[in-house]
């Protein structure tokens, strides 16, 4: 019986790589043209007198109402100076983002062929740390001082959990995230559960749609963050039920398990071994177990109900 489960697995696991593997061919035969404008470069290295002929250009960027002042301002500003200096450090050229936006946009085009490659603006942001990177149809704008690396010295006044956010690989995931918005039906309860699985479906797009990107590049973890995760799933799962917070409205659940912090808040001695979000990351398994046990459409999935995908996912946690 042993032998025949393991033949069983096997063949799962090989239907679900040949499965991959048609998957991919057709992404990479998807043909995309990416246009990439360093309004960043053109912006910090111009003079005053190509303000006129860039706000004509990029007039999203100069907003009605502002003199010119505030723009040369900028220009001869030390600090920003310093700031673009280090942006084009770290990124001289397109090459560090290149090919991965284009695999993306393949990727979306595969799953929405309504979607065309849109074109890529880089712009500094002031560590604007709400406009990192963001989806607006046919543009993508990407704040490039966003994603010096967690250590960077500009990003000191930044708690810890948060700097994690600045490493350049979370520039793929983070426009996953602003693509997703509106495309995942919100939660028809203010239930703990429905918020779980509602951020376990935009980390399931993550999967799909970045298929080379670390789960701890998804969910902004690191490594050892996503082994403790890992290893404490099935004590996480029954804190849960053994609470009865699944199905309980209590917006304060929102702040202990759900929303951006240092840590998650069981009220136990493991708070401070925590990540914060560990109930998107169990929504995110969910979901993941969801979708391994019911043949439906990434869209149908985004759309289905919180409970239902609960009760269908045959979801176990791993001991």
């Amino acid at each position: 019986m042993k032998k025949y489960a393991l033949l069983l697995i096997a063949s799962l696991a090989f239907v679900s790589c040949k499965k991959e593997d048609k998957v991919t061919e057709a992404v990479e035969a998807i043909p995309v043209n990416l246009t990439i404008e360093r309004f960043d470069k053109l912006f910090y290295e111009s003079k005053p007198e190509d303000l006129a002929q860039l706000k004509k250009t990029y007039p999203f960027f100069f907003p009605a109402g502002n003199p010119d002042t505030v723009w040369t301002n900028k220009l001869q500003n030390p600090l920003l100076q310093e700031l673009y200096g280090e942006v084009k450090k770290k990124y001289p050229d397109n090459t560090a983002f290149e090919g991965d936006l284009e695999s993306l946009f393949k990727r979306i085009q595969y799953y929405y062929p309504e979607y065309k490659a849109p074109k890529v603006i880089t712009l500094i942001s002031e560590v604007d740390t709400d406009a990192k990177a963001i989806y607006a149809d046919s543009l993508v704008l990407l704040s490039l001082d966003t994603y010096l690396g967690k250590d960077h010295r500009f990003y000191e006044g930044f708690p810890k959990y948060q700097r994690q956010g600045f490493e350049p690989s979370q520039m793929m995931p983070d426009l996953v995230t602003s693509f997703s918005q509106g495309k995942i039906a919100p939660p028809t309860d203010r239930s703990l559960l429905g918020q779980m699985i509602y951020f376990g479906k935009e980390l399931y797009m993550k999967d799909l749609l970045l298929p080379d990107a670390s789960d701890g590049a998804k969910i902004e973890y690191t490594d050892e963050q996503i082994k403790w995760c890992q290893e404490n799933e099935s004590e996480l799962w029954r804190y849960f039920i053994d609470n009865k917070l699944l199905f309980d409205t209590d917006t304060k659940l929102m702040q202990r398990f759900i929303s951006v912090g240092p840590y998650s808040k069981f009220y136990l001695e493991i708070d401070q071994e925590s990540p914060g979000r560990v109930g998107q990351w169990i929504g995110w398994q969910i979901v993941r177990s969801y979708m391994k046990n019911n043949e439906v459409t990434l869209q149908k999935m985004l759309a289905t109900d919180a409970k239902q995908i609960f009760d269908n996912s045959k979801y176990k946690p791993k001991k």
